[in-house]
C-alpha cells in the first residue's frame, strides 16, 4: 500500500511503493479540483512582437497556444493590467493614463484575449497589475494610499473588457510580487460585489505564501479570497496554506529558457506542484517569448516568436509538455487521492491521476525527468536520482473494468538522438485490473480513456529566420489612434499613435508623472523606446521631434548601441544624443543618465515646432545633426560595441516623434553625400566636417 506523509514546515508527499506497484483507485474518494494550466502575457510586454506577425504565421502561433486538442491547448490566459511602467521586458499601457480619461483601445492584451476566446470559448481569463499610473497612488507611489480609488481603477478595467470586447474576466489579482494590503483586498472584493461582479474570483497575493497566515486570522479576508496564488514555489506549499482549505495555485512559474531542459522543468513542475504541494493550477511566465533578444529572460516562454518581419517562429518543447495534461483534462476534473493515484515513483519521477466530473474518464500523467534535465530558473532543486524501472499498475474501484488506455509519449533529447514529442503509441493493455509500463529517465507519458489528442501541425514550415530589415522607415500613418507602434519596444514611458494639429499621425510619449513602479527602471524619470537588433554597430537613425506645448517634456534623444532594457534600462549605456530646444543645447553621452558626457554644445538655429535629429555612429566616431546641419563629429567610446536604436524623452511629459528612419551608417553616408561607398569613411574622421 502507498501512504502520504505531510511534513510540518512544508507539505511534501513521499510515496513508498510495494514491489513497484502504483494504484489508481476512485473508490476511496477524490481529492482537489483541477483548475487548469495557463500562460501569462505581460509582466511585461512579453507578447509585444507577436502582434504584427504576418496573419498566416500569427494565426498558426495562436493555434499552437490556444486551440483545443492541437498544441498547448491552454486553459487559462493571465494578462497584465497595464500600468504605464516597466514590468520586466517593457511597459504596457494603462486604460487610464490620467484620472480624467479612459481608453480601452490601448495595448494588445485585449486583442490577445479575444484571439484566445475565439479558439477556446472556455478558456479562463485572469488580470493582474504590476504597475499603476502615478495618479492612482495620489502621488505617493503606493496603490494602497487611496484603496477605493485603486479598486475603482481595477473595476473599470474589468468593466471595459466586458463593455468593449464582451470579455468576461474570471479572476483578478492584487499587485504582482509586492506587499499585499488587507484593507485594499476587502475593498476590492466589496467594489466588485457592489457592481454585480461577484462572479470575478480573487487570487492573492501573487507572491509568497504569507497571506495564508492572515487568512486564518481574518474571516472577512478569508471570504474575499478564493485562491491562494504563489510564485515559483519549488513544488512545495506550507502547512498554513493547507490549513486555509483554499485552492492553491502556482500562479506564476517556469520562467526558464525553453530548450529541452526548460521543457523538463515544465514537465516536472506540472505534476509535482500537485504531488508535493497540492497546487491545482500552474501558470507559465511567460505565454510566448515574443520580445527582442538581449531583453531580460530571452526565450523564457512556452514557445518563441521574435521575428514579425520574417514570420519565423519556433514551437519549443514546453508546448508539447503542456499538451500531455491539457489535451486530456478540463477545468473541473478532480485529482485522485494521494496514495490512490497521485504520488512519486520510488525509482524517481511522479504521477497524477485525474477524473472527469461524470467520473467516466481517467487521465494519468507520468514524468520521469532527471535532475539535470529538469532544472528551473528558480528555486534551487535538491539532488535526486531517476533510474529505469517497470511500473506495475493496479486499477481499482470503477477503473477495475478498464481493458486498455490510450498512450501519448514524449522523450526530449539531451544528446544526438532525435526528440520525440507527443507521439501516440500502442494502447496499454490492462488485464484483470493490472498493467505494466517500462519507464526510463526523461520521459513523459499520458495514459487516458479519452480518444482525443492531436499533435497539431501545418503544411508549410515557418519562414526562415532573417535579421531585422534595413533600411527601416516608419511614418505612423498606417495605425489607428492610440495604438502602440509595431517593432518599437517601450521600456520606460508609453508611446502611442496620436494626431497632431496638422492631422498627421505621430508617435507620442504620454506619461506625465512618475508611475507607481514595480522596479527601478523609472528611477531617472526618463522614457526609452528601443527597436531593431542588439547586434547593430555602425548605424544611422533620424527622427522628427516636437516637444508638447502643454505638459511637454524638457528634451528628447535619439540613441545608438543601447545595451540594456527591462528593469535595468535606467543603467543603459550607448551613444545618446539629447537635444533641448528651449535651452538651445545638446548633450552627447555614453549613458542614458548623461553622467558620462562625451561632448556638448549649442544647437544653433532651432525650429519652433518640428526638428529633425540625426545620429550616425561608425566605429569610434559619431556625427550628430539637427535639421541637416552638423552639430558635432566626435570620437566616442568603443563600448558598448553594439545595441538597439533608442528614442525617448529626458523627463516625463509629452513629445511627438515622426518619420523615423534607420539604416546602416555606410548606406546613409552614400545616400546623403552622393559619394562612393569606399569614400564614405572620410566622413567619420573627427573634425573632417
Amino acid at each position: 500500500m502507498m501512504f502520504a506523509t505531510l511534513a510540518f514546515a512544508a507539505v511534501a508527499v513521499f510515496v513508498e511503493l510495494s514491489a513497484g506497484v502504483v494504484i489508481f483507485d476512485d473508490s476511496v474518494g477524490l481529492e482537489r479540483q483541477f483548475d487548469g494550466i495557463g500562460g501569462l502575457s505581460g509582466g511585461g510586454a512579453t507578447s509585444k512582437l507577436l502582434v504584427n506577425y504576418p496573419k498566416k504565421q500569427r494565426d498558426e502561433i495562436l493555434d499552437y497556444l490556444f486551440k483545443p486538442n492541437f498544441g498547448a491547448s491552454l486553459q487559462i490566459l493571465k494578462v497584465e493590467i497595464g500600468g504605464d511602467a516597466q514590468s520586466t521586458d517593457g511597459t504596457e499601457s494603462s486604460h487610464m493614463h490620467n484620472s480624467w480619461e479612459e481608453n480601452y483601445q490601448r495595448g494588445y492584451e485585449w486583442w490577445l484575449m479575444l484571439e484566445a476566446k475565439k479558439r477556446n470559448p472556455n478558456i479562463k481569463l485572469y488580470g493582474l497589475p504590476w504597475t499603476f499610473p502615478g495618479w492612482v497612488g495620489d502621488g505617493t507611489r503606493s496603490p494602497y494610499t487611496n484603496p477605493k480609488q485603486t479598486a475603482t481603477y481595477i473595476l473599470k478595467w474589468v468593466q471595459g473588457a466586458k463593455k468593449y470586447y464582451n470579455l468576461t474576466i474570471d479572476y483578478i489579482g492584487v499587485w504582482n510580487e509586492r506587499d499585499y494590503n488587507i484593507p485594499y483586498i476587502k475593498i476590492l472584493r466589496k467594489t466588485f460585489d457592489d457592481n454585480g461582479l461577484s462572479n470575478v474570483r480573487m487570487v492573492a497575493a501573487d507572491g509568497g505564501w504569507g497571506i495564508a497566515n492572515d487568512i486564518q486570522k481574518d474571516s472577512v479576508l478569508a471570504s474575499a479570497i478564493d485562491y491562494i496564488g504563489t510564485h515559483y514555489p519549488g513544488t512545495l506549499t506550507t502547512t498554513a496554506a493547507m490549513k486555509t482549505g483554499k485552492q492553491l495555485w502556482s500562479s506564476e512559474d517556469f520562467s526558464t529558457f525553453n530548450d529541452n531542459v526548460g521543457g523538463g522543468c515544465w514537465a516536472r513542475i506540472l505534476n509535482q506542484n500537485y504531488v508535493n504541494g497540492y497546487m491545482t493550477s500552474t501558470i507559465s511566465w511567460n505565454l510566448i517569448a515574443s520580445y527582442y533578444q538581449a531583453l531580460p529572460f530571452y526565450r523564457d516562454g512556452l514557445m518563441t516568436a521574435v521575428e514579425p518581419w520574417s514570420g519565423n517562429y519556433v514551437v519549443q518543447s514546453p508546448i508539447w509538455i503542456t499538451a500531455h495534461t491539457t489535451q486530456f483534462t478540463e477545468i473541473g476534473w478532480k485529482y485522485l487521492r494521494h496514495g490512490a493515484g497521485v504520488g512519486k515513483l520510488e525509482t524517481g519521477g511522479s504521477f497524477v491521476g485525474l477524473v472527469s466530473p461524470d467520473e467516466k474518464d481517467l487521465t494519468i500523467v507520468i514524468e520521469t525527468m532527471s535532475h539535470d534535465h529538469s532544472l528551473c530558473i528558480r528555486p534551487a532543486l535538491p539532488p535526486y536520482n531517476v533510474t529505469p524501472a517497470t511500473v506495475e499498475i493496479e486499477f481499482k474501484g470503477s477503473f477495475a473494468a478498464l481493458t486498455s488506455l490510450n498512450v501519448w509519449y514524449s522523450k526530449p533529447s539531451y544528446g544526438n538522438e532525435a526528440d520525440v514529442f507527443f507521439m501516440k503509441q500502442n494502447k496499454l493493455s490492462i488485464v484483470n485490473g493490472k498493467a505494466s509500463l517500462k519507464v526510463n529517465p526523461d520521459e513523459i507519458y499520458t495514459l487516458t480513456t479519452l480518444e482525443v489528442g492531436q499533435k497539431g501541425t501545418f503544411d508549410n514550415a515557418p519562414p526562415a529566420s532573417k535579421p531585422f530589415p534595413l533600411p527601416y522607415t516608419e511614418d505612423f500613418e498606417g495605425y489607428e489612434i492610440f495604438m502602440e507602434p509595431y517593432d518599437l519596444a517601450q521600456q520606460m514611458g508609453v508611446f502611442e499613435v496620436a494626431q497632431d494639429d496638422a492631422s498627421n499621425k505621430v508617435m507620442r510619449q504620454k506619461v506625465l508623472a512618475q508611475p507607481v513602479v514595480w522596479c527601478q527602471a523609472e528611477s531617472l524619470k526618463i522614457s526609452l523606446n528601443v527597436i531593431g537588433s542588439h547586434n547593430w554597430t555602425d548605424i544611422y537613425a533620424e527622427v522628427d521631434v516636437k516637444l508638447g506645448e502643454v505638459n511637454g517634456t524638457n528634451g528628447v534623444f535619439v540613441a545608438a548601441r543601447v545595451d540594456q532594457g527591462g528593469c535595468n534600462a535606467f543603467s543603459s549605456t550607448g551613444i545618446f544624443l539629447y537635444i533641448f530646444p528651449k535651452k538651445n543645447n545638446y548633450i552627447l553621452a555614453n549613458n542614458l543618465g548623461r553622467t558620462s558626457v562625451i561632448t556638448s554644445g549649442q544647437l544653433g538655429e532651432v525650429e519652433s515646432s518640428w526638428n529633425k535629429v540625426s545620429l550616425m555612429v561608425k566605429g569610434t566616431v559619431a556625427v550628430g545633426m539637427l535639421n541637416g546641419k552638423t552639430l558635432f563629429n566626435h570620437t566616442v567610446p568603443s563600448k558598448p560595441a553594439s545595441g538597439f536604436v533608442g528614442l525617448g524623452t529626458d523627463s516625463w511629459g509629452i513629445a511627438d516623434f515622426d518619420n523615423l528612419k534607420i539604416t546602416s551608417a555606410e548606406d546613409q553616408l552614400h545616400h546623403l553625400h552622393h559619394v562612393k561607398k569606399e569614400d564614405a569613411k572620410l566622413y567619420f574622421v573627427p573634425g573632417a566636417h
